[in-house]
């Protein structure tokens, strides 16, 4: 708000009436905090009508005077809507606003209150408009949890499944490492009403992720994404030749196999029996002849893992002794 184009309250015939009620600070603050002076007179003008309850057009244009100056004063957005549902505004206009105010301030979390508070009212007819928002601030920052927050409650509360599945996948197209969209891509499959939950997506879903593990074996992000398929399953974890072989391949590449190494004790951990095959990979792998073998091969993985995974070392270490001393 450029204050030579900003006709000073004071001097404005419709706030005429209003005396203005200033901030107190008591008798003696401390340390009195400096406003600019048209921040100061929005506010006392907002306090006046804030104290009077009154929910009238002027009173909705000044907290957006007061909102432009500070998108983070909860009072003023929750007064907003107070004077919105008395003059049941247009709050297709509303959605307009917090998008402009999002532009330089998205991470405000009153914003995101408000924007829902806003939709809520308007039902399944912002649904298209949500998920367009959210997608655009999604573009600028693919892990905006304010955005993601927000499309998580629009897709449950007001609908809009059909496409979901596809934008996250054109998101890890884009970004494969994105671990937010591999986090969505689990909420959809797991909430959706259209794909008929977690079992009934496994098998696709298991397909999709190994591909992207076998593109990417060093991301983190899709291999968690695998072992949530498995949930509360163990048993199909362990028995799905699929996902050891994918494992075997990559340790058998001798490169980027830190987390197919550790899936493999995941899986022995859970009762997979691994063959001579997975012995003679792991070996392979020893940084050193000088490093003595060990026959057993999820000891000999945890050693493996304790040499080249050096930032999580102690915790190979603490693996090894919970899950294999007796082994």
């Amino acid at each position: 708000m450029e204050s030579e184009q900003r006709v000073p309250l004071r001097n404005r015939v419709e706030f005429s009436d209003v005396i203005p009620v200033e901030q107190d600070d008591g008798p003696n603050p401390v340390v009195a905090i400096w406003y600019k002076e048209e921040f100061r007179e929005t506010m006392d003008y907002f306090r006046a009508l804030y104290k009077a309850d009154e929910r009238s057009p002027r009173a909705l244009e000044l907290t957006s005077m007061a909102i432009e100056f500070n998108p983070g004063n909860y009072t003023v957005w929750h007064f907003r809507r107070s004077v919105l549902e008395a003059l049941r505004h247009d709050l297709h206009a509303e959605l307009a606003l917090t998008e402009r105010i999002a532009q330089t301030n998205s991470k405000n979390y009153q914003l995101w209150h408000h924007r829902r508070w806003v939709a809520e009212k308007l039902g399944t007819s912002a649904t298209t408009e949500e998920l367009r928002f959210t997608q655009r601030i999604l573009s600028m920052d693919s892990k905006h949890y304010h955005a993601w927050s927000h499309r998580q409650w629009v897709l449950q509360a007001l609908g809009g499944w059909e496409q979901e599945l596809d934008y996250c996948h054109h998101l890890l197209q884009e970004d494969i490492f994105n671990n937010s969209a591999w986090n969505q891509r689990y909420f959809v499959i797991t909430r959706s009403p259209f794909l008929g939950g977690l079992k009934a997506m496994r098998e696709s879903e298991v397909c999709y992720t190994l591909n992207a593990i076998v593109t990417c074996p060093e991301n983190e992000s899709s291999w968690r994404y695998l072992r949530g398929l498995y949930k509360d399953d163990n048993s199909s974890w362990v028995n799905n030749p699929q996902i050891s072989s994918v494992c075997l391949e990559i340790i058998n590449a001798k490169a980027n196999f830190v987390f197919a190494l550790s899936t493999l004790l995941d899986l022995i951990s859970h009762g997979f029996q691994p063959s001579q095959e997975f012995k003679d990979a792991v070996d392979a792998l020893r940084i050193s002849d000088s490093q003595p073998r060990d026959s057993d091969v999820a000891k000999a993985a945890c050693s493996v893992l304790e040499s080249v995974d050096s930032l999580r070392a102690n915790y190979w270490k603490w693996y090894n002794s919970k899950h294999f001393q007796n082994a």
